[in-house]
This record gives structure tokens, C-alpha cells and sequence, in this order.
């Protein structure tokens, strides 16, 4: 008998002694529900998805459409180091909840709902892409957090796009401090030079088309500093793809 059959009861049995124990409830604000991974009618209608009109560079969402193609005045005025930038949902309300149970209350399940948000947000460039890195952290906070939050959604993106997955080809080698609170200036001081390509792994993405995943977009300074090393190294287009996006509105 095929193993794959065997399994199948077994992976429901599981399933189902899970549902038991850890009864579904709402991502977003753990409401019972009818399964896992759901969310409750009232935090469904409060995600705001990023959809066109938006900056075909920085992704921020337009009030109208000014046609095909259109690029922000912030954009043109201070080009970022990466392509273009692609998030899910606005940084707010259940989707910022969702980012925070993921990255401080260790809630990797969600992590696969969330690449699957990405990856509709990612559209052409995920699908032309030729493979996938996480923003990395430091190993002495990877020590002290035991994941990295990026990776987790990587690695689903990967899985979901069939894209090969490289968590390692990107390291960072200054640790930093936290990010929270510093002004956009000070963000950008803190992660200069913090990144490298790992010794022997620049063939990864010698010109290749490379998505580079985070899991929330606020100034930029993280992923710009990121997207500069991938460029010296050889990349030839980098697409940063994120579950969430801060902005103040539309524009």
C-alpha cells in the first residue's frame, strides 16, 4: 500500500486531536471559528489589501488611476536601491496582529496564510523571479528569538512558488540594534554595511532576478541596505516582498 494513503488518516487523526486541543479561532483576534487559519467576519472586512492603482516602484497605493506604468514623486525624487516593492496588506488593524504574533509570540503556523497574501502580491515579478532570500538576522539574535520570522515566510513563498529558496546566501554581519523608535536617518546609519554575500554563494545570484522577503515595510532602511549588497554582488533586479506595508494613506 502507497505510504502517501497510509499517511492520510493519520495526518487527519492529528488534525483532528489538534483542533481538540487547540481549538480554531479567529488569526486575528482568536474568536472561535470554523477552522484554522480563518478569520471572524469583523477582522476580515478591517485587512486592507494593497491593490492597483499603486507606484509601480514603491507599491504605494494611488486614490485614482493615472494609468499604466505610473511611478510616485517619491519614487523619481529618491530612487530606492531595489526594482520595485510589492506588500500584501496595509500595516494595520489585523494584519499588523498577525505580524506580531508571528514575530514575538512564535505563531509560525501563521506563517504559511501569510505567503499566500505574498504571493498574490508578488504576482509577475514571484512568478519571473529565479529564487527567493529572507532579510536575515544576526546570529546572536537569531539565538535569542530561535527563528527568523523573514525566513518562515520565505520559505512558504518558496513552496508555493516552486522557487528555489536560499536562506543562507544572504548573511548579516553587524549586529544591529532594534529599529523600532529610531528616526529614518537613524535607521538607515544602523544597517549600513550589515550586510554580505556568504563567501562562495554570489554564482546564487550572479544575474539573477531575486525576490527578497520581510515581513513589514516601514521606512526602507533594512531592505535598501540588503538590495545594495545583492547589486554589488551581481544581481540583476531585486523585487522586496512583504506581508505588510506602514503608510500614512494613499496618495
Amino acid at each position: 500500500m502507497p505510504r502517501q494513503i497510509v499517511m492520510q488518516p493519520l495526518r487527519r487523526l492529528l488534525r483532528l486531536i489538534g483542533d481538540f486541543i487547540y481549538p480554531p479561532a479567529c488569526a486575528g483576534c482568536s474568536r472561535a471559528t470554523g477552522g484554522a487559519g480563518a478569520f471572524c467576519f469583523q477582522c476580515w472586512s478591517e485587512i486592507k489589501f494593497i491593490e492597483r492603482p499603486y507606484c509601480e516602484v514603491l507599491g504605494t497605493p494611488f486614490i485614482y488611476d493615472h494609468g499604466e506604468g505610473m511611478v510616485s514623486a517619491e519614487a523619481i525624487s529618491d530612487p530606492p536601491s531595489f526594482d520595485r516593492l510589492r506588500s500584501a496588506t496595509i500595516h494595520e488593524g489585523p494584519a499588523r496582529r498577525l505580524v506580531h504574533q508571528l514575530k514575538y509570540q512564535d505563531r509560525t503556523d501563521l506563517a504559511e496564510l501569510m505567503a499566500l497574501w505574498m504571493a498574490r502580491a508578488g504576482g509577475e515579478a514571484l512568478c519571473e523571479c529565479d529564487c527567493i532570500l529572507p532579510v536575515p538576522l544576526h546570529r546572536w539574535r537569531f539565538f535569542s528569538r530561535r527563528f527568523n520570522q523573514s525566513a518562515e515566510l520565505a520559505r512558504h513563498l518558496a513552496a508555493i512558488s516552486g522557487k528555489p529558496y536560499l536562506p543562507a546566501t544572504l548573511i548579516r554581519v553587524k549586529s544591529t540594534t532594534r529599529q523600532v523608535g529610531l528616526s529614518a536617518v537613524a535607521r538607515r546609519n544602523n544597517v549600513k554595511g550589515a550586510f554580505a554575500v556568504s563567501p562562495g554563494s554570489e554564482v546564487d545570484i550572479l544575474g539573477k532576478r531575486v525576490i527578497l522577503v520581510d515581513d513589514v515595510y516601514t521606512t526602507g532602511a533594512t531592505v535598501s541596505a540588503a538590495a545594495k549588497r545583492l547589486k554589488k554582488s551581481g544581481a540583476t533586479d531585486v523585487t522586496v516582498l512583504t506581508f505588510a506595508r506602514a503608510i500614512s494613506g494613499p496618495i
